[in-house]
């Protein structure tokens, strides 16, 4: 079975438009009955990839490493990790990773799994595909150089996994969903200009319903202030379980992110789900202001990853880190809560979430 997407304006997928839309045949996940499950489903696997960017670091590849390996290793304890890894920099990878990770060659060069990884999609019978969203080093920077946009195409060709492409640039950091039919991201990122042009909302809504079997979105207007994906809603707002959003609170009103977080609440309050339920909001601290090399760092408690039976979460050498992994355990009761110094992965522009992308269990279903 095949659906015809059309799309308005210029696509790295397609040629010339005729009459201003591109029509693209493609076999699509909803044609075949998959959807995106939630975050807090089981997994098979994490997937990230070893850091090797000193531009994207700032100075702080080093430290960034052993970040990520601090936060694989946790994730090891109780899901299989798979970390993509340049040749060239396995003995490193292996020295600081040690034998609970699975190293996997491939060509890096940035290693932000969330968004140039693929995003799973999974049937009623436990069956499990890949998404291969256009990725484009998050649309609104010039690409002067390789990005990740094969990565998706490698960690599927590595699992034998089918591989549907979508035709729209996406990054996974820009999504949230309840496992059940709702979306939450931002208009600040998916209306960017630089990634889509000329796409509505009505647009996204219809994709999003054919690609990842969303029936209702949630929009936001911006992300946080410092947020160098322009908009990712993985730092503002997360779903915790149906029907609850965990959004990041800041309380400074001369803090770009108070007006932020406040209009975010005003949209997300009263807001009915795809289920019909009016969804409940908590409110999780915002870490004071930090700057590096003169920058502010987008950091929030909401950017946590979910391994099988725990939460692995950020700390930021600030007041608020007890009292958010306090908040979490309540929210989370049957989960051991996990908090990892993570100001290095900031400073590159992301957190936990960002270098993270989980495998839902279930059975590969074969290429195409």
């Amino acid at each position: 079975m095949t659906k015809l997407i059309q799309i308005q304006g210029d696509h790295p997928l397609a040629g010339p438009p005729a009459n201003g839309f591109f029509s693209i045949p493609v076999r699509t996940p909803q044609s075949d009955g998959l959807t995106m499950p939630a975050e807090w489903e089981h997994h098979d696997a994490c997937w990230m990839v070893w850091p090797c960017s000193e531009q994207c670091f700032k100075g702080v590849l080093q430290e960034a490493k052993q970040t990520y390996a601090n936060v694989a290793r946790a994730i090891g304890d109780f899901e299989p990790v798979y970390m993509l890894v340049n040749p060239e920099q396995r003995t490193e990878a292996e020295n600081l990773l040690g034998a609970a990770v699975t190293l996997v060659d491939a060509t890096c060069f940035d290693s932000w799994a969330r968004d140039s990884a693929p995003t799973f999609v999974r049937d009623e019978k436990g069956n499990v595909a890949g998404i291969d969203w256009v990725f484009t080093g998050w649309g609104h920077y010039p690409i002067t150089g390789p990005c990740d946009e094969a990565m998706g195409i490698d960690i599927l060709r590595q699992l034998s996994m089918r591989r549907y492409t979508a035709p729209f640039i996406l990054e996974g950091g820009s999504i949230h969903v309840d496992g059940h039919g709702t979306l939450i991201t931002t208009e600040q990122c998916l209306m960017d200009p630089k990634r889509n042009v000329g796409f509505t909302k009505a647009d996204f809504e219809a994709l999003f319903k054919t690609y990842l079997g969303i029936e209702k979105v949630l929009w936001l207007a911006n992300g946080l202030d410092g947020d160098e994906t322009t908009g990712h809603v993985d730092i503002l707002a997360t779903f915790a379980c149906p029907g609850l959003i965990l959004l990041n609170n800041c309380i400074d009103p001369d803090d770009p992110n108070f007006a932020v977080t406040q209009d975010a609440r005003q949209r997300l309050t009263g807001a009915v789900d795809a289920a019909g339920n009016t969804v409940e909001i908590m409110d999780i601290p915002q870490p004071a202001p930090q700057k590096w090399n003169g920058e502010r760092m987008d950091l929030s408690y909401i950017n946590f990853y979910m391994p099988n039976g725990a939460i692995v979460m950020s700390a930021f050498n600030d007041p608020a880190d007890d009292q958010a992994k306090e908040m979490m355990q309540t929210i989370f009761p049957d989960r051991t809560v996990i908090q990892i110094p993570s100001l290095p992965l900031f400073a590159g522009g992301g957190g936990i979430h960002c270098i993270t992308q989980q495998q839902p269990s279930g059975t590969a279903l074969p290429p195409f």
